[in-house]
């Protein structure tokens, strides 16, 4: 059976988190980025996106705060 013709599934959430993730950092493979584009919701990926994105300010953040604190500044 080709691939094709088979049914298209909806990512899993796991799915998402992990594309999301391996989309941020760069290595994101042609074949996943094609999985994502044709199965998965718009949506879905936009929100996994900006919770990332809010989630690395946040840690960010508070790294740098705890850098500043403990070096006196």
């Amino acid at each position: 059976m080709s691939e094709e013709s088979q049914p298209q599934r909806k990512p899993s959430f796991g799915s998402i988190v992990i594309s999301t993730l391996a989309a941020a950092i760069g290595v994101q493979s042609k074949k996943n980025q094609e999985r994502d584009f044709s199965g998965g919701n718009i949506y879905h990926y936009i929100a996994a996106g900006l919770i990332f994105t809010l989630g690395f300010i946040v840690c960010m953040t508070l790294i740098v705060q705890a850098v500043l604190k403990n070096s006196g500044l």
